[in-house]
């Protein structure tokens, strides 16, 4: 990270005890130190316990018309319990859990592709699953206009009183833009920062209210980033949403916008949007995941079914100093109904590389290990 935080401070003094007797007189009296005085001169005790932070970030949750036929129980009964199954003990372990939110939850009809408005019982879900923090900042989020945007953001809130979820990226109205933006999350008494914007919409709105962020007012997150300063973050996170669909390769002007985002002060970036994952690499010391690609969706075009979880650890030493270690990346598959299963479920590609008896249909198995193998050898920073 670009800064180190440091809280305990050597204090070195000398006590004088003067007596004084009647009238003007006064007189210096010898002063027999405990030995448990001496004892703790001798060294300074941590004031912090040494801990680590987690924090897990996934790509793309979205929800596609197949994917809601799916998860269907009858009447206005959804069923969405396989979608994280076989990572669940990982965001649950996390300390902060991170999803992108790529659909409104504007009520029924529930519609997927082109104007997302999933089932409330899917916010409801990833929340009992142990995320913490939804980002809103997509093209998607106005699909359903004002008035979807508005009961997203009720859901969430509702969801915050029930579950403490969080989120950012949008708002609706003034004081919940300047509270949420940046997201400042304080666990293991380090303060992190989260900033989310987009690069656009694909529906305008006609309202002052409610508002996303986005990538091109760069003096709103100038000040975004001055105000996590400002309030002691210790670590700033940027969650763009950026990038050319399906391109493995980031764009010039991602990177440009990423150089400008470290230039002031972000110490991490990962983007998300493209469906696919993209290349990684480090501007000085500042690690960017330019996509994460999809967690789950209903997409089986190349690449598009292979993503990313990002693992971020920071360390708080005793005497205070933080210090992030390598992000960590692991590489998920969402198989869809007839592959793995008959249910979409992310799988965690690493640990079931070798299992594919474990396939209802061998041939989602052999894509996955091409996949992977061919997008690790064309992305992975060297």
């Amino acid at each position: 990270m670009n800064k180190s935080k440091s809280y305990l401070h050597k204090i070195t003094g000398v006590v004088f005890f003067i007596l004084f007797a009647s009238g003007h007189t006064s007189m210096a009296q010898e002063i027999i130190m405990p030995e448990r005085w001496k004892n703790a001169y001798s060294y300074a005790r941590p004031i912090f316990r040494q801990d680590t932070l987690s924090i897990c970030v996934l790509g793309d949750i979205m929800m596609h018309s197949e994917q809601i036929r799916n998860a269907h129980t009858g009447g206005s009964g959804y069923d969405f319990s396989s979608y994280f199954s076989l990572i669940g003990d990982e965001i649950k372990k996390a300390d902060i859990a991170v999803a992108n939110m790529e659909f409104t939850l504007a009520g029924e009809p529930y519609t997927g592709y082109p104007c997302f408005s999933a089932p409330d019982t899917l916010a409801g879900h990833l929340a009992r699953c142990g995320f913490d923090v939804f980002l809103a900042a997509n093209n998607h989020i106005f699909d359903k206009g004002a008035k979807g945007a508005d009961r997203t953001i009720d859901i969430y809130r509702r969801l915050g009183e029930s579950h403490g979820i969080r989120f950012t990226g949008i708002a609706g109205n003034e004081s919940e833009m300047e509270e949420n933006n940046p997201l400042m999350i304080r666990r293991k008494g380090i303060r992190i920062a989260l900033l989310n914007f987009t690069y656009g919409t694909n529906s305008g709105l006609d309202t002052r209210w409610p508002k996303t962020n986005y990538i091109g007012e760069r003096s709103k997150i100038a000040r975004s980033l001055s105000k996590a300063e400002e309030e002691d973050a210790d670590y700033i996170i940027a969650l763009p949403h950026w990038g050319t669909e399906y391109t493995l390769s980031h764009s010039d002007s991602q990177e440009d916008f990423a150089r400008w985002l470290v230039e002031n002060g972000v110490d991490c970036i990962i983007g998300a949007h493209p469906h696919v994952i993209q290349d990684r690499d480090t501007i000085g010391t500042v690690p960017v995941a330019y996509s994460l690609g999809n967690a789950v969706s209903n997409m089986s075009a190349k690449n598009t079914q292979l993503g990313l979880m990002a693992i971020i650890r920071l360390v708080r030493y005793g005497n205070g100093d933080i210090r992030s270690l390598p992000t960590e990346f692991k590489y998920l598959w969402c198989s869809r109904p007839g592959g793995y299963n008959d249910r979409y479920v992310i799988i965690p590609v690493d640990e079931y590389i070798g299992r594919k008896a474990e396939w209802k249909n061998g041939s989602d198995y052999d894509k996955m290990k091409t996949t992977y193998e061919r997008v690790r050898k064309e992305t992975e920073h060297k």
